[in-house]
């Protein structure tokens, strides 16, 4: 009989497949395959804990690779420095990171709300053509957002 994380894999890879959703097509293929083939109690907990990590690290080599193949240089930089959007995109770099960053902790320790976050991910991604960065930034949000929350209800307490 398959596991209940195996049928919750396999429903997400029916999504996936509706929605004609590579990246979660071949997300679920290889967590399926891993799991299938006995190595999951020793990779799981190493994708578990070192996966964010990772993946912010490719997504970072991703938006490097212009400036590694020259396509932009300090001509672009300067030039981007007279932008109002430039200077709205540096702001906004800046105010995502410093979001992510809070939710990391949020996504590692709370299983309640990263299961809240991982489905809110899977929606948008499968049905929204989002992108699955979504869990560490809505983390970070929700972060905030308890935070915010905790300090009103002391206000009022």
């Amino acid at each position: 009989m398959l596991s209940q994380s195996t049928l919750f894999l396999l429903l997400l890879m029916a999504i996936a497949l509706i929605a004609k959703n590579q990246s979660l097509i071949i997300a679920i293929s290889v967590l399926l395959l891993i799991k299938w083939t006995g190595l999951g109690d020793k990779v799981f907990p190493l994708m578990q804990a070192k996966g964010i990590n990772l993946g912010v690290t490719i997504i970072t080599i991703a938006v490097l690779v212009p400036i590694a193949t020259g396509d932009i240089g300090f001509k672009q930089l300067g030039e981007a420095t007279k932008s109002l959007y430039a200077w709205v995109a540096l702001g906004s770099g800046i105010a995502v990171a410093l979001v992510a960053a809070s939710g990391i902790d949020l996504l590692k320790n709370d299983p309640h709300i990263t299961a809240a976050l991982v489905l809110g991910t899977i929606v948008a991604v499968s049905f929204l053509n989002g992108v699955a960065v979504g869990p560490l930034i809505g983390a970070g949000i929700a972060y905030l957002t308890m935070r915010a929350i905790q300090y009103i209800a002391q206000l009022w307490g």
